[in-house]
């Protein structure tokens, strides 16, 4: 049984570090839970001024930049952590060593050595912690899983996944650490891969059974179309240990943007999940069943595992193939830029948007043939990409 806090009658109270940015969306699922009385915001730790109204129905809470004692002060049971990437080992440090519960934002840590840090300090408290990939959530990877067990569609040659978003040069101007590889000397990996799309890697190799050990071998092309030192378009193919081989492919910087997908490639037929939706499709020939599954919030499971009744749904230890694809990606040579030829540019209300021409053809092609973006021939991508 979990040691920590001893539960509290009422709701739990609960303080978010990061209410800016990505904390926008705690905010709101913190609104959604004090509602239903299961939690309540008791402080916000926040260097930057908090926009007008963003805790409207929470507070008023105090709000300061020292989380450990902003946890002392407020007795808060639980911490969530949606602080920039080179933060997460020390805050997560401090809130468990104050006897916090901990939800931190993926991806977990920038680097290998610090994720091993984290497993350490999460085994050494009696707080538990969480790591908030909502997907692993699903019960949509479970039924995956189950279907490929079973047979339904044969033997799995492979599994590809693929996501082309769109995001402008506002993206990453609204922090220093966004799009950096390195700041101030510290570990940050904030690409495509590791950031937005974490989530397709993660829920790839979870699909995999690859998701708790570190990947035999990853190979990697990155590239940028923006002027970034991280990833805009990249992809990577995992050897599993004794699974089949997992590619992602993803672009920021698509010509349409459209829901992520994770396809199982079967000598008898495919599934696929698209994870943003928990929508799961098994295709075999012309017939096609589709179901949709339920998802735990992982901040619930937090609290349902603190009180006993409830397996953590995402330790630190269930994101290792993650993080071996992150360290894959740290350690890669810096990412190619995209020749200016292959790109357009086109200003919008939101910033400068770039295009790499054929770009969601290439990032598709990938997952259907499990492939890097060298070997289907992507023109910009023609021998180059580090690879590890």
């Amino acid at each position: 049984m979990p040691t920590g806090p001893a539960a509290p009658a009422g709701p739990v109270p609960v303080v978010l570090a990061g209410a800016n940015g990505h904390g926008r969306s705690h905010l709101r699922n913190l609104r959604r839970l004090s509602d239903a009385g299961r939690v309540r915001l008791v402080g916000v730790c926040e260097r930057a001024a908090l926009a007008d109204g963003a805790l409207e129905g929470l507070g008023p809470v105090p709000v300061s930049d020292d989380l450990g004692g902003l946890i002392e002060r407020t007795g808060a049971r639980a911490a969530v952590l949606a602080t920039p990437i080179h933060t997460h080992l020390p805050l997560a440090r401090t809130a468990l060593e104050h006897g916090a519960h901990v939800l931190l934002e993926k991806p977990p840590a920038p680097s290998a050595a610090e994720f091993d840090a984290l497993c350490a300090a999460s085994d050494a408290a009696g707080p538990a912690c969480q790591i908030g990939f909502q997907s692993l959530g699903s019960a949509a990877v479970a039924a995956v899983r189950r279907m490929v067990a079973e047979g339904a569609v044969g033997e799995v040659r492979g599994i590809g996944a693929a996501g082309t978003w769109v995001r402008t040069s506002a993206y990453y101007a609204r922090a220093d650490w966004a799009g950096r590889r390195r700041l101030d000397g510290r570990d940050v990996v904030d690409g495509a891969l590791t950031n937005p799309f974490a989530h397709a890697v993660a829920t790839a190799l979870a699909v995999a059974g690859a998701d708790r050990t570190p990947p035999e071998g990853v190979e990697a092309e990155l590239f940028h179309a923006h002027p970034i030192e991280a990833d805009d378009t990249s992809c990577v193919r995992v050897r599993t240990r004794g699974g089949p081989p997992v590619s992602v492919a993803v672009t920021l910087c698509a010509e349409q943007a459209r829901d992520p997908f994770i396809t199982v490639h079967g000598s008898e037929g495919s599934i696929v999940l698209e994870y943003t939706r928990d929508r799961v499709a098994l295709r075999r020939g012309r017939e096609e069943r589709v179901s949709v599954h339920p998802r735990t919030d992982l901040l619930e499971n937090l609290l349902d595992h603190a009180d006993g009744g409830a397996r953590l749904l995402v330790p630190p230890k269930a994101v290792a193939g993650f993080m071996g694809v992150l360290e894959a990606v740290r350690t890669a040579p810096d990412p190619e830029p995209v020749p200016a030829e292959a790109q357009e540019a086109a200003l919008t209300d939101e910033g400068l948007r770039r295009t790499v021409r054929g770009v969601d053809a290439a990032v598709f092609a990938s997952a259907e043939r499990v492939a890097l973006f060298s070997e289907i021939g992507a023109p910009w991508a023609a021998g180059k990409g580090g690879r590890t």
